[in-house]
């Protein structure tokens, strides 16, 4: 009896040792050495993901803020890891001292504009997009001429009228300089400054903005994290429909959430509302889990919420595709002096976290401001851009990482609206898929800022675990209109039309007979046919529709080199002379 005892005692501490070191190893990320993006050194504040040539890939703008003046910086994603650094554009040449950036479709012409906040009492900059990434600086506009002093700024369709309007935050010195800004989007790229109302009467220390819709009631409300750790430090702002705000005073959320730089707003316990998490300097960060109807509860005890640092922004993403969202959190401007890890927490899939402690990038020193995560090898892994601040003095280079990936699978959705905006932003997208055996639902809401100085890619990333279908994707069109699909298959990017459906190559299909593997696929793919039918012909087409390799008389697994094969997405076509099955694969 002893022995058993002994064994089965041996046995708990090894299971409890292997899991330990599962979820302290966490997703493997690869830091990024080489190239324009993590070896040209700045002064740098935001970090966005958006494509804004429209290839399909995400390209990365990074902002610069050193006092007198910096040029931002905008790197054009060519494919296959490799970044290109503008050089003669308006965008790149502007000289100022900037803070935030939010890019959106101001226009609905079918490409992203962009605003970007200045400090130091300089006027802010706006830019409108030609369709081929070549940006124009636009004089005039309220939002250019009556500001100074910004952090911060965001799109968002706050009326339903399917154009988007800008929020911007301020953090001067002066009662006047303190007010926030709200413009309406009056169509044309004009706007029209509003001067009455709680959003842009109050006047704080804001530091960051973010639109989304907290009640689930269709309508985008407003939440202004402010720094310093008075009640009422954050600014929340119902939404009540004809342009008009309420503020929100009472709850822990707006009075005991810290000394606040950003919040971050997600579902990262998959039940279908937002929580949102606070970086707070000089304090433990503050995570709340949404309740309904604008009670929130504060979580305590949990790893993201006992790190006393100064944090500055974070982002959600879920880093290793196993359907929960994870936790990346920046931190600069440490009093004594000295650089600072970031903050890297995996979701335990149980609404609590673990702190990882080795590896890229949780290993890393720097001050850091802005962080934002995005696909830019479009592989079904998020990677992550890191924005670096000076330290003593000097400028530094900021933060590439590659997501190394593993076998999990995933979902891309690129939504364009018709009728709401055409970046979709305040949109919901729902995703229903069993995973481990449990049904699972998750949720992500399409945003222009995803926090302080940060902007995810606006294509919606889910991870799917083991599941090999989603059985259900539901999008919630800001509009009003509401769309379902069903039986799409998994590891692929799809685009979403509102009023359109799935279009173009990216069309989602029935879940095949196909498997295919490995996917993504580097040297050889293999090609399996579950039935194991006899075959007639294979066929692999690129995403114009040409065939890279067409076989007849295939045998029923067949090996096919793809080492030749340019990087993107391809289409497998199996015909058995009875029935046709399709798959996707990438080839990186």
């Amino acid at each position: 009896m002893k022995t058993k005892k002994i064994k089965s005692f041996i046995l708990a501490l090894f299971s409890g040792i292997l899991l330990a070191s599962n979820l302290m190893n966490g997703q493997t990320f690869t830091k990024v050495t080489t190239g324009a993006v993590v070896t040209t050194a700045g002064d740098s504040r935001s970090v966005n993901w958006i494509d804004v040539n429209s290839d399909g890939l995400v390209d990365l703008f990074i902002s610069n803020g050193k006092a007198g003046g910096q040029n931002n910086r905008l790197y054009l994603n060519s494919g296959a890891g490799n970044f290109t650094a503008v050089a003669n554009d308006p965008m790149v040449l502007d000289g100022k001292p900037s803070d935030g950036a939010t890019f959106a479709d101001t226009d609905n012409d079918g490409d992203p504009d962009a605003f970007v906040a200045n400090w130091y009492n300089e006027n802010n900059l706006f830019y409108t997009n030609d369709g081929a990434g070549n940006f124009t600086a636009i004089d005039g506009v309220p939002m250019v001429t009556s500001g100074g002093y910004s952090e911060t700024a965001s799109w968002g369709d706050y009326d339903n009228d399917g154009l988007l309007d800008l929020y911007v935050t301020r953090s001067g010195a002066t009662t006047l300089l303190r007010r926030n800004q709200l413009y309406h989007n009056d169509g044309g790229n004009a706007f029209t400054k509003i001067t009455v109302g709680p959003p842009v009467i109050q006047a704080f220390v804001s530091r960051s903005v973010n639109w989304t819709d907290i009640d689930g009631d269709g309508d985008l409300d407003l939440f202004v994290t402010n720094e310093g750790s008075s009640a009422n430090n954050e600014n929340l702002y119902r939404n009540d429909g004809g342009g008009t705000f309420t503020a929100i005073t009472t709850g822990d959320l707006v009075n005991n959430g810290g000394s606040t730089m950003s919040s971050s707003w997600a579902d990262y316990d998959n039940d279908g509302d937002l929580d949102v998490y606070l970086c707070n300097d000089g304090s433990d960060n503050a995570l709340f889990r949404n309740d309904g109807n604008f009670n929130f509860t504060k979580i305590t005890g949990d790893p993201v919420t006992m790190t006393n640092s100064h944090s500055f922004s974070a982002a959600w993403s879920d880093i290793d595709n196993d359907g929960d969202l994870d936790l990346f959190v920046t931190n600069a401007y440490n009093p004594v002096a000295a650089e600072l890890n970031n903050l890297l927490y995996r979701n335990n899939g149980d609404a609590t976290f673990t702190k990882i402690e080795s590896g890229a990038p949780a290993t890393d020193l720097s001050w850091s401001y802005g962080c934002a995560f995005g696909d830019y090898d479009n592989d079904g892994f998020e990677d992550l851009a890191v924005a670096t601040v000076a330290f003593s003095g000097n400028d530094t280079n900021d933060f590439l990482y590659h997501n190394d990936g593993n076998t999990n699978h995933w979902l891309t959705v690129k939504l364009v609206g018709t009728v709401t905006n055409r970046s979709a932003i305040g949109t919901k997208i729902l995703v229903k898929a069993t995973i481990n055996g449990n049904v699972v639902w998750q949720m992500r809401e399409i945003s222009a800022q995803s926090s302080y100085c940060g902007q995810n890619d606006l294509r919606a990333h889910f991870g799917l675990g083991d599941a090999d279908q989603i059985e259900t994707i539901v999008v919630k069109w800001l509009s009003g209109a509401e769309e379902t699909y069903s039986n799409i298959n998994e590891n692929q990017s799809i685009t979403i039309v509102e009023g359109q459906g799935i279009l173009g190559f990216n069309q989602a299909t029935p879940k095949s007979n196909l498997r295919i593997y490995p996917n993504a696929a580097t040297d050889f793919l293999h090609i399996d046919r579950s039935d194991r039918s006899d075959w007639a012909t294979i066929g692999i087409y690129n995403s114009l529709g040409q065939p890279l390799y067409e076989k007849s008389g295939a045998e029923k697994l067949a090996v096919v080199d793809v080492s030749d094969f340019p990087s993107g997405y391809y289409m497998v076509k199996v015909d058995s002379g009875n029935a046709t099955d399709c798959a996707k694969f990438i080839k990186r």
